[in-house]
């Protein structure tokens, strides 16, 4: 079954207000090119005025400030790591979940009954997707409560800093510190916290489509019904959960440094992020259980039945002399068939629930990780950590 332009044209990334502003300042073309230039121009908005600002004030170096601008480490990440991943992130889920979402057409797993609901599911996404107040929601979240709220009482370091200082139990911002308040922070966050708009958007979408009556095939070697190519999407979201990992990475970075604390202080950060994004990514296939685990069911009844059938007609020529006497055992198709029933009933029996496997979450595990890894010099030098590792690898 061939897939329509509607189908072969589904995104969760282009559309919206920021991306026709992107086209017309050709920051982005129609399948999202040009986005080294976009990563370029977004980072030198948020980071250059920073730097250029800090110089002026006399807090770029030295010990005018507790915290420098250029030793600012949650600074760099975010701006010079985090954001250009949030970036590039929207081109690789592009491309791979338009090719997931056209495999429900042409796999032939949406019957022609449910084509016209499936499209509608698909319409209903890009209506979201190109939604003017979503996005004007998300710059007051970001402005009411990002900056004013989470970033004054959560975000900022208990000393002077490059960006603020303390006074009179008061925080007074620098220069460089209006930037980062008012243009710099509230853009990265629009960018994370448009991410996951999109991934809600996403999520809506399997919930409608995980609704219809789709043609799940429990035998299908993919042990998910035929949905397996759904796991995929996981790997496409990892550059967001790579940019988070950088900001967590950047958070712990300063408290440590600056502030005197132990990367071991922050078990529960890490635990609590890295279950929160990897959760947020893969829940939304978990939308699909019921259906497979009816799928499934009805797969091992049906297959019960056939090799039901097959055993007491292999039992009544084998077993009860239904064989003619020239009829030899040794080399007879029916035993490879009897096995091959057998295998057949175990694909069915193997059926997963969900198209997600242990590979996928341990991989996104990984690079959520990955960013905080390096702090692991900060608990030992790196002599020692050379050393234990040449003892494990030899």
């Amino acid at each position: 079954m061939d897939a329509s332009p509607l189908e072969r044209d589904f995104s969760v990334v282009i559309g919206g207000p920021l991306y026709q502003a992107f086209r017309r300042a050709h920051l982005a073309g129609d399948a999202l090119q040009l986005v080294h230039r976009r990563i370029v121009i977004l980072t030198a908005l948020a980071w250059l005025p920073l730097l250029a600002l800090s110089i002026a004030d006399g807090k770029a170096w030295g010990d005018a400030v507790a915290v420098p601008f250029l030793y600012d480490v949650d600074a760099h990440a975010r701006f010079l790591v985090a954001l250009p991943l949030l970036i590039v992130a929207e081109l690789v889920v592009h491309q791979r979940m338009r090719s997931m979402v056209e495999q429900f057409v042409t796999r032939d797993l949406v019957p022609g009954a449910s084509r016209d609901r499936f499209d509608a599911a698909i319409a209903g996404a890009m209506r979201l997707r190109n939604s003017k107040l979503a996005e004007l929601i998300l710059i007051a979240l970001v402005y009411g409560v990002g900056i004013f709220v989470l970033w004054r009482h959560f975000g900022a370091l208990d000393r002077p800093t490059w960006s603020a200082s303390a006074q009179n139990g008061e925080l007074r911002l620098h220069l460089a510190g209006w930037w980062y308040l008012l243009v710099g922070l509230p853009l990265f966050q629009f960018l994370l916290l448009r991410w996951y708009f999109r991934l809600f958007i996403w999520a809506r979408f399997l919930w409608n489509v995980s609704r219809l009556d789709l043609r799940y095939v429990p035998m299908h070697p993919d042990r998910n019904g035929g949905i397996g190519f759904l796991s995929g999407v996981g790997y496409a979201f990892a550059p967001l959960l790579l940019a988070q990992g950088t900001l967590l990475a950047g958070m712990i970075a300063n408290r440590i440094f600056f502030e005197g604390a132990k990367l071991a202080q922050f078990q529960i950060e890490i635990f609590t992020l890295v279950a929160f994004v990897v959760g947020v990514v893969l829940a939304p296939l978990l939308v699909f259980v019921p259906p497979l685990a009816r799928a499934k069911r009805a797969g091992m009844r049906e297959y019960g039945h056939l090799a039901k059938r097959y055993v007491d007609e292999f039992d009544a020529k084998w077993l009860r002399g239904g064989a003619s006497g020239a009829e030899p055992l040794v080399g007879s198709a029916d035993v490879q068939s009897l096995a091959d029933l057998a295998n057949s009933f175990e694909v069915v029996r193997g059926m997963r629930l969900a198209p997600i496997n242990r590979d996928t979450v341990v991989q996104l595990v990984v690079v959520t990780l990955l960013p905080v890894a390096p702090l692991l010099l900060t608990m030992i030098s790196p002599e020692e950590f050379l050393g234990r590792l040449v003892r494990i690898v030899l």
